[in-house]
């Protein structure tokens, strides 16, 4: 499912009208994060989640996060739920073996970065990832989840469209109040380029003392020549319009932009009508890392794909954090 536009413009009436339903929503996120009792682990946990429903940047967020632990000589594994994957763990993903089907896109490319887990239950994930030899964990999602005491908690945004309206599911795209998912946060992320950040400094006020920290998605100079070519880019993101730009400033010739819904299954029918209008336009299919793992093995060598990275200005903020762990 895509957000819905209302959530991203002024409050109309739509939004007012849903408003109650939010209520209730937001009513229920707080119920369960103040009735719970969190699991303490042996090791530290560093949750990577948000206050947005949809695309914010947590996958790109996880992986840098995961190679700054590295760089400290740190064993971390991630948790996930593995949204839109059968198995409900815990499970250690094999990326050789699994597929997304049934432990979900995400988990499938963080496997390629670090040891990754597949647990609706994130108490017994983790777990079993301390078992595992993890000496740190980092929660894939989960803000609101409060299964793990947390001692870290970083809250990412993406800058351009910030918090939208400021209204809960499903009057907007907060999953609770905004003060209250920043009061648990130790940090704030802002991902985008310089315009949307400033965009995004203008219309937030943020609690006084929130460390906020600001990056942008990069492409990975892999020695491929983007210019002018001709592509049918299709992407099933949180927001694929900032997969068909970045492609666009490398100077590929998008004659066909396909919007799909995140984590929306590849099946074969779509495949085929995809690779049919690709070659009818003679363009060159493109996704993005996060679709490339869902495609059959026999679909792979049809598409390109564009892996980009998140470039953070100063780390220093989260590196204090990580010193007094």
């Amino acid at each position: 499912m895509r957000a819905p536009d209302f959530w991203y413009r002024p409050p109309g009436l739509r939004a007012q009208v849903l408003r109650p339903l939010g209520a209730l929503y937001a009513y229920g996120t707080a119920r369960r994060i103040a009735s719970a009792n969190p699991a303490d682990l042996d090791v530290p946990v560093i949750c990577v989640g948000n206050v947005n429903a949809g695309g914010t940047g947590k996958t790109p967020t996880v992986i840098a996060l995961i190679e700054r632990l590295k760089d400290r000589s740190l064993t971390p594994h991630v948790v996930s739920r593995g949204h839109g994957g059968r198995i409900t763990g815990p499970h250690r993903v094999d990326a050789r073996a699994d597929v997304a089907d049934d432990v979900g896109d995400e988990p499938l490319l963080l496997a390629a970065f670090a040891p990754t887990w597949v647990s609706r239950d994130r108490a017994g994930g983790a777990q079993r990832a301390v078992t595992d030899g993890a000496d740190i964990i980092v929660l894939d999602d989960g803000h609101q989840n409060p299964a793990l005491r947390k001692d870290i908690s970083l809250v990412v945004v993406d800058a351009a469209r910030g918090f939208g309206n400021g209204h809960v599911l499903p009057a907007g795209p907060l999953r609770e109040p905004l003060d209250k998912g920043l009061s648990r946060a130790d940090l704030l992320l802002s991902i985008g380029n310089e315009k949307a950040q400033g965009r995004f400094d203008g219309l937030t006020e943020l609690p006084a003392g929130l460390p906020h920290l600001t990056g942008q998605l990069a492409p990975i100079q892999t020695g491929m020549d983007w210019q002018g070519l001709r592509v049918l880019a299709f992407a099933g993101i949180g927001i694929p319009e900032k997969f068909f730009a970045t492609l666009r400033s490398l100077g590929a010739d998008i004659v066909k932009a396909e919007p799909l819904d995140d984590h929306q299954q590849l099946s074969d029918a779509l495949l085929s009508r995809l690779s049919n209008e690709a070659t009818t336009l003679g363009a060159q299919l493109v996704t993005t890392e996060k679709d490339a793992v869902r495609l059959p093995a026999s679909f792979k060598s049809q598409v390109l794909t564009l892996p980009v990275r998140l470039e953070v200005k100063d780390w220093s903020a989260l590196d204090q954090l990580l010193d007094r762990l």
